[in-house]
């Protein structure tokens, strides 16, 4: 009987102890749908997230776009006056600025970050975890761009027209590197725009400007062809002189005439006084003769010599206008285009993370959770539902 009394007990709590974990079970085997669909699922998550999944580092960087007569147009000397996105012309600007946050997405940015800053080989990092990682030896563009847009987000904000650069890698200094070099992409691509155009707006001056110095010089070289020919470095001024020659020698002439007039009432013609005022008026005459034979006579006259300089110099100086009114216009377009030149201005230069602020790990588990336990309760209740319209 002592015996009994002490084996009892035992067996008694044996007993309990299967019946309570017989009872466990079956409370566990009752809530297995939602043990597998909810609370399996989420603990599978949270491992891979506080276990496993790798920490990402976040660099963030702001810059607006703005043109060159942007300051102009803008009253007053503030912040927003300067960076170019105060009163008047955001709509422009804005525009300008979304050329660039489409390019900074784009296929070509990525070509580019692949080519000169490593870009698949700092996502495919030893300690990154596998399922962060960018997979492949050789990724795809199309891959590699999909990849891009999910670490790199470009928005640009419409009241004040800044654009936001956030880049997220696995390092510090990774996120830093890739955040400069998109800043530095972007104004390459800004110089790149303002130098298409410019010479798309300076094209058309350009070629007046070239055709006018063009003719202007090849009339030059006429005029100093025509003086070398010449071998009168004036043709102007030796016409004149030539026509002051001629007038001063008829002058001379109709003089001489009138003393032999005067001479031959009085004095015999055989007289030797009569005879060399005679001589006088003869070699005068055949002066006169030779000389307005230079102006008006032959091929080569002075006449038709100065008339060809003098239309060369009224060419010439038609040419020099017109090269004068196409330097004009062609500065007037270099200053226009240069109104219209872009300009990216740094807001705030990127930073280098010091703590890692992603994954966010309670928050993605809580989501999971409640999403799951959200669809577990909608499809509990829709199961329930077809039991009870089928009784």
């Amino acid at each position: 009987m002592f015996m009994d009394g002490i084996i009892k007990p035992a067996d008694q709590n044996r007993y309990e102890a299967r019946q309570t974990s017989i009872a466990l079970l079956r409370r566990l085997y009752g809530l297995r749908y939602f043990l597998a669909l909810v609370v399996l699922p989420t603990v599978l998550v949270a491992i891979y997230y506080y276990v496993i999944a790798s920490d990402q580092y976040e660099s963030s960087a702001d810059f607006v776009v703005r043109k060159g007569d942007s300051q102009g147009r803008s009253s007053g000397g503030s912040t927003a006056a300067l960076l170019g996105f105060g009163v008047g012309g955001g709509g422009s600007q804005q525009t300008d600025a979304l050329i660039i946050q489409d390019y900074l997405l784009s296929h070509d940015a990525v070509a580019k970050l692949r080519t000169e800053d490593a870009f698949v080989q700092r996502f495919q990092r030893p300690h990154i975890d596998f399922l962060s990682a960018l997979w492949g030896g050789a990724p795809a563009p199309e891959t590699v761009l999909k990849y891009y847009r999910k670490h790199v987000d470009v928005e640009q904000n419409v009241e004040d027209g800044i654009t936001d650069v956030r880049v997220r890698a696995f390092t510090p200094e990774d996120a830093h590197a890739i955040a400069e070099k998109l800043l530095q992409m972007g104004e390459q691509r800004v110089n790149q725009i303002n130098e298409r155009t410019m010479r798309g707006q300076l094209s058309a001056a350009k070629s007046q400007l070239k055709s006018a110095e063009e003719d202007l010089a090849a009339l030059q070289a006429q005029l100093t062809n025509f003086r070398r020919t010449k071998g009168d470095i004036d043709p102007a001024g030796t016409g004149k002189a030539q026509i002051g020659m001629v007038a001063d020698l008829t002058g001379n002439l109709t003089a001489a005439r009138a003393r032999l007039d005067a001479i031959k009432g009085f004095i015999s013609r055989s007289s030797p006084q009569y005879q060399a005022v005679e001589a006088q008026v003869r070699a005068l005459e055949a002066q006169v003769a030779s000389q307005n034979a230079k102006l008006v006579s032959g091929g080569n006259n002075i006449a038709t010599g100065l008339g060809k300089y003098e239309d060369l110099l009224i060419r010439q100086e038609f040419a020099g206008k017109r090269y004068a009114a196409a330097a004009a216009a062609y500065e007037d377009a270099r200053a226009q285009a240069l109104k219209q030149q872009l300009y990216l201005v740094r807001v705030v230069d990127p930073n280098i993370p010091v703590k890692s602020q992603f994954p966010e790990r309670g928050r993605v588990v809580l989501t999971v959770f409640f999403s799951l336990l959200l669809a577990y309760g909608i499809g509990w209740m829709l199961l329930a539902g077809v039991k009870e319209h089928s009784l």
